[in-house]
């Protein structure tokens, strides 16, 4: 049965306390106040919730085990921890599940150490990406990915090469209107998510077609923003994405497989789509480029949680922008890297 829109906005809302203690759990000074994150996460999540979260934290049980080893830490090391969105998006995927997805930054002022990570003593943040699949109203699963690459950049102990792509901190939409409160347009919201399903269809044509197969110009806009993850970077435009990513990845991984399909969660809200899965592709590293990896033929997985934000054009609807985290720490440690423990030679 479809969900109604009262049903939409009742899902989406639901995340809106947790988003609020965390923005200002300490009142903008610190120190952390836990009490109204943790009420929040008992609000929000079932006791028996699925919660999965990017290496090295893994599966964890419910929103206490996020509090517990990740929130809770975080807010040690930064203690006027702020959370700030600039995504929230609600929508049904392809089996009529409700899925809620958010994406930002935390930020704050890192004066103790976070996973190894040494402090700095100044303002730092990091991008996240969250989804929640909702049943009847209450959160019974969590995938989410925190770039901790990037705050790993910041503190200037990234052990690994450098990405091809833009550093920085990604930008939030152009549009500004990625807080979505309104109604939500069905009609819409199903034309978006089709848009980004058949251009991964599209996209996974090659390499083993042409590259015009891919119809890259069809389906992005002239100056698309593709924002990766620290590691990999923004490129701009087709010629970028493809020189600073696509090229490198398809070198390294030809026959990835699975993202592209529809076997992961794809829910659209207006304008807007998102993508998630545990893991969402498979892949066989049998090439170099991608990260600077060495090609051993490991079959191996990746967490890649994406948005997706369309824009009408004189030539059709066109995706505008693309946020895109990828689990890299959790590749590596596929690979047999320990990233982490690397960091720590650089953090006397």
């Amino acid at each position: 049965m479809v969900a109604t829109p009262e049903e939409f906005a009742a899902a989406r809302s639901l995340i809106d306390p947790l988003r609020a203690a965390l923005y200002d759990s300490g009142g903008g000074t610190g120190p952390f106040n836990a009490g109204p994150v943790k009420q929040a996460l008992s609000e929000v999540f079932t006791a028996d919730a699925e919660v999965h979260l990017c290496h090295p934290f893994e599966d964890l049980d419910g929103g206490s085990g996020w509090f517990e080893a990740a929130l809770g830490p975080l807010a040690a090391a930064m203690a006027d921890l702020e959370r700030r969105d600039y995504i929230v998006m609600c929508g049904p995927d392809l089996e009529g599940e409700i899925w809620v997805g958010c994406a930002g930054d935390y930020m704050g002022t890192f004066t103790q150490p976070f996973m190894g990570i040494p402090p700095t003593g100044r303002p730092v943040s990091f991008r996240f990406h969250e989804f929640f699949r909702i049943v009847d109203g209450r959160a019974v699963e969590m995938q989410a990915l925190w770039d901790l690459p990037e705050l790993m950049m910041q503190a200037q102990v990234w052990p690994m090469g450098p990405g091809l792509g833009r550093q920085w901190r990604a930008p939030s939409p152009a549009s500004q209107d990625g807080l979505i409160t309104g109604p939500r347009d069905a009609e819409q919201s199903d034309v978006s998510r089709e848009h980004v399903v058949e251009m991964l269809v599209d996209m996974a044509k090659h390499p083993a077609g042409p590259i015009e197969d891919m119809r890259l110009d069809h389906w992005w806009h002239p100056t698309f923003g593709w924002y990766g993850p620290a590691g990999i970077g923004t490129s701009r435009g087709v010629e970028g994405f493809r020189r600073f990513h696509q090229i490198p990845f398809l070198a390294a991984l030809p026959d990835r497989r699975g993202g592209y399909a529809r076997d992961s969660h794809f829910f659209g809200d207006g304008l807007y789509v998102g993508e998630t899965g545990w893991p969402a592709m498979a892949m066989t590293v049998t090439g170099s480029g991608f990260l600077g990896i060495v090609p051993t033929g490991a079959e191996i997985t990746m967490r890649s949680l994406d948005f997706w934000r369309m824009e009408e054009t004189p030539a059709g609807l066109k995706i505008r922008e693309n946020w895109v985290l990828i689990d890299l720490l959790n590749v590596w440690h596929q690979l047999g890297v320990d990233v982490l423990a690397r960091m720590s030679e650089l953090s006397f």
